[in-house]
């Protein structure tokens, strides 16, 4: 038995033009019932129903197999007078501890940067 097997180009088509990208994942496995080999089944080589947690954590928020955000809301303790507040993860403002005006986070272009000695923990819903 012989199977197609060629390169890909960018446009995610095989060279010759018959196959699409994406078959490149699926391998063909014989089938057998009673002896006999009577039809190819495709199996995968990635588990689609079980990601591994690590690659949908690196995935873009939307490329996701159920989409959620990056941002989280999280209380943070200043290290002066223990005051808790609540800080929102990609705060674009410097926020201030409401009682002793101490820094408690400058701004990024991402996450936002906590100062030393604070310490955070995420809110639950």
């Amino acid at each position: 038995q012989s199977y197609h097997v060629a390169d890909h180009d960018k446009r995610g088509m095989c060279v010759c033009g018959m196959w699409p990208f994406w078959l490149k994942r699926f391998e063909l496995v014989p089938k057998q019932v009673s002896g006999d080999i009577v039809k190819q089944r495709a199996a995968m080589d990635i588990d689609l129903l079980n990601p591994d947690l690590k690659e949908e954590k690196s995935k873009h928020k939307l490329k996701r197999m159920i989409q959620s955000p990056n941002s989280f809301f999280m209380d943070v303790k200043c290290p002066g007078c223990l005051q808790i507040t609540t800080v929102f993860s990609h705060a674009q403002t410097v926020v201030l501890c409401g009682n002793c005006n101490v820094m408690l986070c400058q701004p990024t272009g991402g996450l936002a940067r906590l100062t030393e000695g604070c310490s955070f923990r995420r809110k639950v819903e």
